[in-house]
């Protein structure tokens, strides 16, 4: 699946369900204030400026990102959950 302009592909990356020191941590919380992080899959050529000039995306392919719960659209594809988000949808880039 490729993208369009300025949406990426995301796979969502499940947060851990225990905790380094055995607390099991329920799903109506696994999420970060209600936000996910997930796996970029593939990425769009870039929105065009007022100029009609391509802005190529500062998020790349195989980054970790932190992006709005209910941000995009969810979609299956290949058996496998995705959601396809703007790249203003992103608050930031995971460091690993």
């Amino acid at each position: 699946m490729t993208p369009l302009a300025d949406r990426l592909v995301i796979r969502i990356v499940q947060a851990e369900k225990v905790t380094p020191g055995g607390i099991i941590i329920p799903d109506s919380v696994s999420t970060v204030a209600g936000h996910l992080k997930g796996e970029v899959l593939a990425v769009g050529s870039g929105a065009k400026n007022k100029k009609g000039q391509i802005r190529p995306l500062d998020v790349k392919l195989g980054d970790f990102v932190l992006f709005a719960e209910y941000a995009g659209t969810k979609v299956e594809f290949n058996s496998e959950e995705l959601q396809i988000v703007n790249e203003s949808d992103v608050m930031g880039i995971v460091q690993k």
